[in-house]
């Protein structure tokens, strides 16, 4: 994987994270960074439950790269919420 690709990975990834808490909504409980975070992970969930289904994978390009990230930046963030953190 080239230099590049990786960070366009990860671009693609944080900006999925920040979507998907406008669509979740509520209060992160792990702040803006949290949900970066959450959704460079959800980019790489979403593009292995892709992958494992068949509708994703190398062959999908950038629009299947993005949908896949969201959809797994979402169910990371969905995830997050429903964790009672106690202080």
């Amino acid at each position: 994987m080239p230099a590049w690709s990786l960070f366009v990975w990860l671009a693609i990834g944080a900006v999925a994270g920040l979507v998907a808490r406008r669509f979740i909504g509520g209060t992160p409980p792990f702040g803006t960074i949290g949900d970066i975070i959450l959704g460079i992970a959800g980019a790489v969930v979403g593009g292995y439950l892709l992958a494992l289904s068949g509708v994703g994978g190398t062959v999908g390009g950038l629009i299947t790269t993005c949908i896949s990230a969201l959809l797994g930046a979402l169910l990371l963030v969905w995830l997050s919420n429903r964790i009672k953190i106690k202080t």
